[in-house]
């Protein structure tokens, strides 16, 4: 894993495209349960735990030196929580 880090490239649109990634396959797996477990039906905060994953991603990404990398998790964990504050707001 570590060598499968040192050769991606550290550019910030390879973290937004991980920082999208992560969180749209967790939170449509949260969608899922929440529609299909009677007792989730208002657990909206699953949706915040897809999100932050990301930082446990980026911190990981920083441990390796990858800082553009980190920049467009944290980037794109921005955005999804924007979007999901859009979602519960309006």
């Amino acid at each position: 894993m570590n060598e499968k880090l040192r050769k991606l490239n550290d550019s910030v649109w390879i973290g937004l495209g991980i920082g999208l990634m992560i969180p749209a396959i967790l939170c449509s797996i949260a969608w899922y349960i929440i529609h299909h477990v009677a007792s989730l039906a208002k657990a909206d905060l699953l949706y915040i735990g897809g999100i932050a994953v990301n930082a446990y991603v980026m911190q990981h990404f920083f441990k390796y030196n990858k800082l553009n990398i980190g920049r467009g998790i944290l980037a794109a964990t921005f955005l999804c929580a924007f979007i999901f504050f859009a979602y519960k707001v309006f």
